[in-house]
């Protein structure tokens, strides 16, 4: 344990971040399992819910500001830099779009994002062309933590040649303990800001809506999470269930392999979580330590079996005392994860408003699959789509083998080739 605590020590992590680590380390030595077995837990109810629908309309837009999460290297679609550095829809990334959206909105909001070591630099960067983010009052970026890399078979430390194989994400639920150790929780509540919205920066759909923190700030929740109903595209995703009367996060890595068939019945649990959430930043304050629900995730690295130990931002769902779950409509959640996204948000079923946020052509989404043997990196998509075909009237398109569209072309209905 010293060990690892020493080399934790000499890459600068903050004394809280080491002693989580070591705490989760224990609980798998000790046998303590991350799984959330089925017979544990329960389907949510209508009473779990708010309804987007249901809230007053508002025009609140005090004392919060914005966290995009941006510490993602776009390595599902073959990139080894920052994915928000995508042009995603005429000519503009994600950061571009996100800092659009501020620049348009009707009050001063900080923008903020968590980056990681390999974001950093080239976001703040690319940013560095917007000059209204350099005079606000906060840090325009702070960092994630690491975590090292242990060896399955003993949980020791591993000793790759090349160092930065040695270290992994801690996941998206650092960010409780990031904010804390980075001095930023101290310096929003200092000037008054009470409030965050966090969410992905590859989710363009997931903008601030002043109706949605008007509820938050009137309800005096702990965090509000944004949740969408599941359709069979979403089975593998995390889920929202009851255990012991509080709402809880289920991801599959915390699933019982003979408990998937559960997991992934959207008849039984039918609500998944976007990763947007509203925190009240006095409530994550008052919380001296945040031990979220662990993660074991394993992998190989170089014929090595290892295991990353994660948690998941919104398992916070759980630690908090006042949450709730928010139903918005799909159109709050329209990810960028594999160039079957790209192609669809390029394409003109998707359009940019005055204000910069994305309109989806209607609410129902084509199902777009691409072969990823042919369209599986941002490289081999933009040699084969010189033009990206009019997918408005588009029901479904499913490309099997290998295609030039180098002219103007329009899908209509479900479409295979």
């Amino acid at each position: 344990m010293q060990e690892i605590r020493n080399k934790m020590m000499k890459a600068g992590l903050p004394a809280r971040v080491i002693e989580d680590f070591l705490f989760y380390r224990q609980s798998v030595l000790n046998g303590e399992s991350s799984y959330l077995r089925e017979s544990d837990i329960a389907p949510l109810t209508d009473d779990d819910l708010v309804r987007y629908e249901q809230l007053e309309s508002s025009d609140y837009a005090q004392e919060i500001a914005i966290i995009k999460l941006n510490g993602g290297l776009g390595t599902s679609m073959g990139l080894t830099k920052a994915k928000s550095l995508i042009n995603v829809k005429e000519d503009l990334s994600f950061l571009d779009i996100i800092a659009k959206q501020i620049q348009c909105a009707d009050c001063d909001i900080p923008l903020i994002l968590m980056n990681s070591f390999a974001t950093e630099e080239d976001s703040l960067q690319f940013l560095s062309k917007y000059d209204f983010l350099a005079k606000q009052d906060f840090p325009l970026s702070f960092l994630q933590n690491k975590y090292p890399r242990l060896l399955r078979q003993d949980l020791s430390l591993c000793d790759f040649a090349e160092e930065q194989l040695n270290w992994s994400p801690p996941g998206h639920g650092d960010i409780y303990t990031a904010l804390a150790t980075s001095g930023l929780l101290d310096r929003l509540l200092d000037r008054g800001v009470k409030f965050v919205f966090i969410s992905n920066v590859d989710n363009l759909g997931a903008c601030f809506d002043p109706k949605i923190l008007h509820y938050f700030v009137q309800s005096k929740l702990d965090l509000l999470m944004e949740v969408c109903t599941r359709t069979p595209m979403d089975k593998k995703g995390g889920h929202l269930a009851r255990k012991n009367g509080k709402l809880i996060l289920r991801e599959v890595a915390q699933t019982k392999e003979e408990d998937l068939p559960h997991f992934q019945n959207i008849d039984k649990y039918k609500y998944f979580n976007t990763n947007s959430l509203w925190l009240n930043l006095q409530s994550l304050s008052k919380m001296k330590t945040l031990r979220l629900p662990l993660i074991v995730n394993p992998k190989t690295v170089e014929g090595k079996e290892i295991v990353q130990l994660e948690t998941a931002m919104g398992s916070a769902i759980s630690v908090f005392g006042k949450t709730k779950a928010l139903l918005v409509p799909r159109t709050r959640f329209m990810p960028v994860k594999k160039t079957n996204d790209l192609l669809l948000m390029r394409s003109d079923f998707f359009s940019l408003d005055s204000k910069f946020k994305l309109l989806p052509y209607n609410e129902i989404l084509p199902t777009i699959e691409l072969n990823s043997d042919y369209y599986g990196t941002l490289e081999q998509m933009e040699e084969k789509f010189k033009i990206v075909p009019s997918l408005k009237k588009c029901e479904s398109l499913i490309l099997k083998n290998e295609y030039l569209f180098d002219k103007p072309q329009e899908f209509i209905g479900n479409c295979i080739l």
